[in-house]
């Protein structure tokens, strides 16, 4: 069966980010470590049921928010609570989106977006985006309100 692994390229800080992910994610184990001279050269590791690798090779390459690791939560609770976890030490970015410490782009969104933003009613479905535009970590109710505000 064939399987698509995202696979980082870090400095040399892809075993602490690893150990990082772990703490946040509840359903995390390592899978590898790789070491050579010493050293930590690439790890394996699930998140999720989400296997990633990672390889350290220098400062050569750097990531960019043209690729990002997107977090489905069914609650504000785990928003909230991933978004605070993954954004301390980064940066945080607008409509769910925001930077960890290591420079790596994520998508935090609660399931509802996508069923609100996807409406039949065209109004409805305008006002949630322009709600979420407004955002930077997303606020299930604050989506709810936008939805609600347009009559049927």
């Amino acid at each position: 069966m064939l399987r698509i692994t995202p696979f980082l390229w870090f400095d040399t800080e892809a075993e602490e980010a690893m150990n990082h992910y772990m703490s946040i994610f509840k359903n995390s184990k390592v899978l590898s470590v790789s070491r050579a001279n010493g050293k930590v050269m690439s790890v394996s590791f699930e998140l999720e049921g989400q296997k990633i690798m990672a390889l350290n090779a220098g400062p050569l390459f750097k990531f960019t928010e043209a690729i990002s690791l997107f977090v489905s939560c069914e609650t504000q609770e785990e928003v909230d609570e991933l978004w605070a976890k993954l954004s301390e030490g980064g940066e945080s970015g607008r409509c769910g989106w925001l930077k960890d410490k290591f420079g790596l782009s994520w998508q935090v969104v609660p399931t509802a977006l996508p069923k609100l933003m996807n409406d039949p009613h065209p109004a409805r479905s305008k006002a949630v985006v322009q709600a979420m535009l407004a955002m930077n970590k997303i606020v299930i109710d604050d989506l709810k309100n936008a939805y609600n505000s347009v009559a049927n």
